[in-house]
């Protein structure tokens, strides 16, 4: 007589959900009531990040610069114009967050003054003095405790050497090296790298493929974070 035994089932790993934080866009710095300095993101790459990780199941808050895009599904998204209010909403959302991906386009400089009405044309120069703004992910790196931040370089030349020493002065753990021919493609090649680690060559993919990529590899780092903490 035979025996038929059902063998046991492999207990379902733990799904990692988290709640994480992600800037995307452009910021725009007014010099009048009317003309900013801005740059030309689309946001896509944020947005694209945002869906991947509702989709993973994170609970995402995503703090967007102006863009012609629809919100994502699922996702609460927090609409901000200037490097201040994107600092602003970012710091508020990252106090109860888990993660954070900077993937925003923060505009670099903005104007010292902003006059409170639009300055009329003249046919001469017209001088405008520009200050720094905040650095988003340097600023909340500084006090991160044990959340996992990713970062995003920009750069056209030395991108590797520039990328590493954002990675060090933002407090990032991991960073992605964005190139200029990215900026409004549905497409896109990046380079990534763990802190400790090696430089991964990226292939060039949709948008939305190399999204799903970045979230994986964030989920890596917290497991890994996860484990190394439990071994403590």
């Amino acid at each position: 007589m035979s025996i038929n035994r059902k063998r046991p089932s492999t207990p379902p790993k733990t799904k990692i959900k988290l709640k994480l934080v992600i800037t995307a866009g452009p910021t725009r710095e007014y010099f009048d009531t009317i003309r900013f300095i801005s740059n030309p993101s689309s946001g896509r790459m944020g947005y694209a990040i945002a869906t991947a990780a509702g989709r993973a199941g994170h609970e995402v808050t995503l703090v967007s610069g102006p863009v012609e895009l629809a919100a994502p599904a699922g996702v609460k998204l927090v609409r901000v114009e200037t490097a201040e209010e994107m600092l602003k909403a970012s710091r508020r959302a990252f106090a109860g967050a888990d993660a954070a991906i900077f993937c925003a386009a923060v505009s670099d400089y903005r104007p010292k003054k902003r006059a409170g009405k639009k300055l009329p044309k003249q046919m001469m120069n017209r001088r405008i003095e520009l200050v720094p703004t905040p650095d988003i992910a340097a600023t909340l790196g500084q006090t991160k405790g044990r959340r996992i931040t990713i970062g995003f370089a920009l750069e056209d030349h030395n991108g590797r050497a520039h990328a590493e020493k954002k990675l060090e002065r933002k407090h990032c753990d991991a960073i992605i090296l964005n190139d200029p021919g990215n900026v409004g493609s549905d497409r896109a090649s990046a380079e990534f790298l763990f802190r400790g680690g090696d430089w991964q060559v990226w292939p060039r993919s949709t948008k939305p493929q190399m999204a799903k990529r970045i979230v994986q590899s964030l989920q890596r780092l917290w497991a890994a974070r996860t484990r190394a903490t439990n071994a403590e």
